[in-house]
């Protein structure tokens, strides 16, 4: 008996010990990573359902009961995972949120299965591999973490893995569905999403990002109309001749610079970090008056322009119906990222304006999900602080604005403010999300982990 019970002591030990090893937990991280990777989940062919469901196994088998976790949606592909870790309701919730699907890809492109975790030259290689079944996987390994070491937080905090996101105007995008639908799943004080990542110089962290707003997009469609014929006899003007002008004049006309306050605080931080020209460039555009050659002289690269000025820019053309035929009518799609607070009325004014002919009209695409900036909370940028000195030293936290879309305008339009910090660093020309042999870090995504870790029970757990 007394062998037995020693037994069973030993057995508990070691089971809660391994639970609690940084190498069975990245281990965790990195099988949970592996199984959504090798999970298709593209809007064409793939199944968010199955890559939720296969999370939701995981959830109960840590523990989770079925009142805490379930997958549902509008869709028999288009699943989400909601979980809740229960805590003492001291506070409101927080959100966790990442998506599961990812873009289209073309297999042939690539240099490794797109669809199989590959690791090789200290990168993990894959379709959403950076967007975004990194954070997924961090986040559902560090729920079961906090599940094995009976954490009870002041606040519940839910973890919500969606669909849709990269399909802009979605009608079963899952956190607007579960906004739509279920919100009393998913209703919080705060959320965590993508958004706001480690920046890398020359591989030493320089900045740790905090996204509070990004910009709105909107989609307008440009038609250009005049009489067709046969090309025998064309006219002067034609439906493409005019749209072609229109898209002319739209590519030498910019709008006006204007700062945000998040995009303020970036080159205010950011004036610290670079330096020769640009560093003065940046302290120039942030002075009263702002020093206009300064602002000139940073728009010629594209991802400083981005930050200064609401862009649009032509993403489709169509026109013609036969190779000897001139057409009546031609359009481009043109979408806009216009920049928070900035009226979208006068942008697609300004537009027509830019375009200067009323035979091309200018027409919306859609309305538009309009979400207000995110106000900087001090226990958040407290933490951030905190355990940015203790990740990575000396780097500076840097408020930020998303040139591109991400799920929280949805939660900042229903008012749910949300912020994008992820924890995962790179440099700022290694970003293949998207594209060709998308990629991420290894240290990166285990210093997220641990990062992630952290920051999520300092937030919940009141530390």
């Amino acid at each position: 008996m007394r062998r037995s019970i020693i037994s069973i002591f030993f057995v508990f030990f070691a089971a809660t010990a391994f639970a609690q090893s940084p190498v069975a937990h990245q281990q965790l991280a990195r099988d949970i990573y592996k199984e959504l990777i090798e999970i298709n989940t593209t809007a064409s062919s793939g199944s968010t359902t199955v890559a939720a469901e296969a999370v939701l196994k995981r959830l109960r088998d840590a523990g989770f009961t079925a009142a805490d976790v379930q997958v549902l949606g509008p869709d028999p592909r288009k699943g989400n995972l909601v979980v809740r870790l229960q805590g003492t309701d001291a506070r409101r919730p927080m959100l966790l949120l990442a998506h599961l699907d990812v873009v289209e890809v073309r297999r042939e492109e690539w240099s490794v299965d797109p669809f199989k975790l590959t690791e090789k030259d200290g990168y993990f290689y894959a379709r959403g591999s950076s967007d975004d079944k990194a954070m997924a996987a961090i986040f559902v390994a560090n729920l079961i973490r906090y599940k094995q070491e009976k954490l009870v937080p002041d606040r519940d905090v839910i973890l919500a893995l969606t669909a849709d996101e990269e399909l802009e105007n979605s009608p079963t995008n899952g956190i607007d569905w579960l906004l739509k639908n279920h919100r009393q799943l998913i209703d919080a004080e705060f959320a965590l999403n993508e958004g706001g990542g480690v920046t890398l110089k020359n591989g030493k962290a320089i900045a740790n990002r905090l996204q509070t707003s990004e910009k709105i997009s909107v989609t307008y469609r440009l038609e250009a109309k005049y009489p067709g014929g046969h090309s025998a006899v064309p006219g002067r003007e034609t439906s493409i001749y005019l749209l072609a002008d229109a898209l002319t004049r739209l590519s030498k006309n910019a709008f006006p610079v204007k700062l945000t306050q998040a995009t303020r605080g970036y080159f205010e931080k950011m004036a610290a970090l670079e330096g020769g020209q640009d560093a003065e460039d940046m302290r120039a555009i942030t002075r009263d008056p702002m020093d206009t050659s300064a602002a000139s002289r940073l728009s010629t690269r594209p991802s400083y322009n981005a930050q200064l000025r609401t862009t649009c820019v032509a993403t489709r053309l169509e026109a013609g119906q036969a190779l000897n035929a001139v057409p009546q009518t031609a359009h481009a799609i043109v979408n806009c990222r216009v920049l928070p607070g900035e009226s979208v009325a006068e942008v697609q004014q300004r537009l027509a304006e830019i375009i200067g002919n009323d035979k091309v009209s200018v027409t919306p695409i859609g309305p538009p999900t309009l979400s207000p900036p995110s106000p900087l909370r001090p226990d958040l940028v407290r933490a951030i602080e905190r355990l940015t000195a203790e990740f990575w030293p000396g780097a500076a936290i840097v408020p930020s604005m998303s040139a591109g879309m991400t799920d929280s305008r949805f939660l900042r339009s229903a008012g749910i403010p949300a912020y994008g910090h992820s924890g995962l660093a790179g440099e700022p020309n290694e970003n293949r999300a998207h594209g060709i042999d998308e990629r991420l870090s290894v240290k990166s995504f285990y210093d997220g982990l641990e990062y992630l870790y952290k920051l999520v029970k300092m937030l919940a757990a009141g530390e």
